[in-house]
């Protein structure tokens, strides 16, 4: 974290040479706006898109780096499988998804940066492609698995609106700047909302439960991610949620939307407008601000937000759990690197608004190059690998026999199915409350849907073609085997931290209750199918107390 914090200046400056174009205050400096868990505006942004703007920026310098021959780009093509030569990281098996073709690349080391394994969910933020085959061939072949029941549910996603939808949207979570988060206080009018009696705006303001400010007079909208999805939640089970499905709740600009209104008419000069001309007013302010964003939920919901108040419902985002690396990025796996969300190593139980871009950022220009350097000095007399040793061969018949398994099942289920039927298990079991009971039911769950995927599963077409129903049942493979391990993580760790909300422990008044003198380590953890074996990491802390924060 701490070297985290260092280079974290050196990545506005590479993405501002790479074309970032981050919010600037009038004389030219950097703006910054507050965040959700800090009190204090210390973000930096471009608009309500700074994770779409970085991405850009990476495109393009990685688009040049193509353009001058010193990188090779592999498009369509996903990782199957590591190789390992003498236990290092020698290369890795690909199926090419256009041809269905398995092609062998060695190399001296594996870097990794395949993203997170939020997917195990079926619904979530993340892409529908998005999935943990690549960390879990290299669990299957040895590496460690650190805190993999650690989950981000962010509470500003647009809620789920059919039982045949594949994926949810994000709304950035700088809209919990302006926007504020409530629900009705009478049940009776939550209900009126559900059927479509009533609408959000004309609930009074004195029947409207501002949730958050309530709980939380401290931080307001802006407690934690985990807080203001655990407090949406406890809002909703009482009968108080504002969709159809009664899993939602209200993000409202029209205060916000008034302030910026009357602000704006004072710098005109204008004293004597109508309540109608300072809405104006504030809706082009905070258009300035949050368009895309508005003009995205509109698009989606059908809802005027400059109008109406958002609803919103929490969604799982990010996962902080990943491949155990060392302070080098490597895992225990010598020669195999995991960088960004994929390994585990900045964000233990929560993560906080904008520090996954900075992750990633971080590992990749400015903590990877240095530190493969270490493992590469000790090769340098260590010629090239041949894709046709023997290694390559066996990795690659495992991956022909694993896609021939698949195929040769011939069942009656779609893998579509399979992956619907494990998030719902967990996300129910496993989400953002969890209890003992649960999860062992969960876990027995899980082991008896990857039977039940062995015997009837149906995958159509051939290994040899573009086979898409193919590349998803090899990724919900892996997913299964994975969200068992999620579920045992969560088992042994019987205390309320961050993400992981154990309701069995819990303070008084309700909040997440740690238990540091019981469970300060990282828990890693070997894949074994019968019983997953932990290993546990210590966290000393040598030069700052450990506490926990209150949000009061």
């Amino acid at each position: 974290m701490h070297r985290l914090a260092e280079v974290s200046v050196d990545i506005i400056d590479q993405c501002v040479a790479q074309g970032v174009p981050f919010a600037r205050e009038y004389g030219g400096l950097l703006e910054n706006r507050s965040f959700g868990g800090v009190q204090v505006s210390r973000t930096f942004y471009a608009r309500g898109q700074t994770g779409q703007q970085l991405l850009i920026g990476a495109y393009q310098a990685l688009s040049r780096q193509i353009g001058l021959g010193t990188v090779e780009m592999y498009n369509r093509h996903e990782m199957v499988e590591l190789v390992l030569i003498d236990g290092k990281a020698r290369g890795i098996i690909a199926r090419n998804l256009i041809t269905g073709e398995l092609q062998r690349h060695a190399a001296h080391a594996v870097v990794l940066a395949t993203g997170g394994y939020g997917n195990v969910f079926y619904l979530s933020t993340n892409a529908m492609m998005c999935n943990v085959t690549a960390a879990w061939r290299s669990v299957r072949k040895g590496a460690l698995m650190a805190n993999p029941c650690f989950t981000q549910i962010h509470p500003t996603c647009i809620p789920v609106s059919g039982d045949y939808q594949s994926k949810l949207t994000l709304m950035s979570e700088s809209l919990r700047n302006d926007g504020r988060v409530w629900v009705p206080a009478k049940k009776e009018d939550a209900e009126a909302i559900q059927k479509g009696k009533l609408k959000g705006v004309q609930i009074k303001e004195e029947d409207r439960d501002y949730f958050l400010e309530r709980r939380y007079p401290a931080f307001g909208n802006l407690v934690p991610r985990d807080v203001a999805s655990r407090a949406a939640k406890v809002e909703c089970d009482k009968g108080h949620g504002v969709s159809p499905t009664g899993l939602a709740v209200f993000l409202d600009f029209s205060d916000a939307i008034e302030r910026y209104g009357k602000t704006e008419a004072n710098k005109q000069g204008q004293h004597n407008l109508t309540k109608e001309q300072i809405i104006a007013l504030g809706e082009k302010v905070v258009a300035a601000k949050y368009g895309n964003l508005f003009e995205m939920y509109d698009k989606i919901v059908g809802e005027n937000p400059y109008k109406e108040p958002m609803k919103i419902y929490p969604a799982v985002h990010y996962t902080m759990g990943g491949l155990w690396v060392d302070y080098n990025l490597e895992t225990n796996i010598p020669g195999l690197f995991a960088l960004g969300e994929c390994n585990f190593s900045d964000h233990g139980a929560n993560r906080l608004g904008a520090s996954a871009l900075m992750q990633g950022l971080a590992d990749g220009y400015f903590v990877i190059p240095y530190t493969i350097g270490t493992f590469l000095s000790k090769e340098i007399s260590t010629p090239k690998f041949n894709p046709k040793d023997e290694a390559f061969v066996e990795a690659e018949k495992a991956v022909a026999d694993r896609i021939q398994q698949l195929l040769s099942i011939k069942g009656s289920q779609t893998t579509e199915s399979f992956h619907r039927r494990l998030g719902k298990i967990m996300w129910d079991y496993c989400g953002m409350a969890r209890n003992e009971e649960a999860l062992v039911k969960g876990r027995q769950m899980i082991r008896e849907l990857r039977e039940e995927f062995y015997k009837d599963l149906y995958v159509p077409g051939k290994a040899d073609e573009f086979n898409p129903e193919l590349e998803k049942a090899l990724r919900v493979a892996d997913l299964l085997e994975h969200g068992e391990l999620m579920m045992v993580d969560a088992l042994t760790r019987k205390e309320s931290c961050g993400g992981h909300f154990r309701e069995e422990s819990v303070t008084p008044d309700g909040e997440a209750m740690r238990k540091d003198d019981e469970f300060s380590f990282v828990s890693a953890w070997e894949w074994d199918d019968k019983e997953p074996v932990l290993f546990k990491e210590d966290l000393v802390f040598e030069n700052i107390k450990l506490v926990t924060r209150s949000y009061k």
